[in-house]
């Protein structure tokens, strides 16, 4: 899994444990892509205090990722269900197929 994609999966699971302050400098790295210089100056702090919050916050995020492992049930989850999807394409009885089709995409919409 790609760095930024992998952290924001682990923000999205477990951001709100980290503080109100953390939380700000993640977002701003990891959904506004900013740069350790442009956090800095938005929150008048140095690069090196932006630096250190990053890599706090991705060693918490990843402690309870191993600790929780919710990330990893959300992919297996996700992957089970598109081969689900997969697996309607083919051939079987339309109307069960169809209904399994439309399960899996609810599933998919609400993960």
């Amino acid at each position: 899994m790609e760095d930024k994609i992998k952290s924001g999966y682990l923000y999205d699971f477990y951001g709100e444990l980290l503080t109100e302050h953390q939380r700000s400098v993640y977002e701003m790295s990891i959904n506004e892509d900013l740069s350790l210089s442009e956090i800095a100056d938005t929150l008048s702090i140095s690069r090196q205090a932006v630096h250190d919050i990053l890599k706090r916050c991705d060693k918490l995020l990843s402690d309870y990722e191993n600790r929780l492992h919710l990330v990893e049930k959300f992919m297996n989850i996700r992957a089970d269900v598109l081969r689900i999807n997969e697996l309607t394409a083919g051939s079987a009885d339309a109307a069960t197929l169809s209904e399994i089709a439309d399960i899996s995409k609810l599933i998919l919409e609400e993960l």
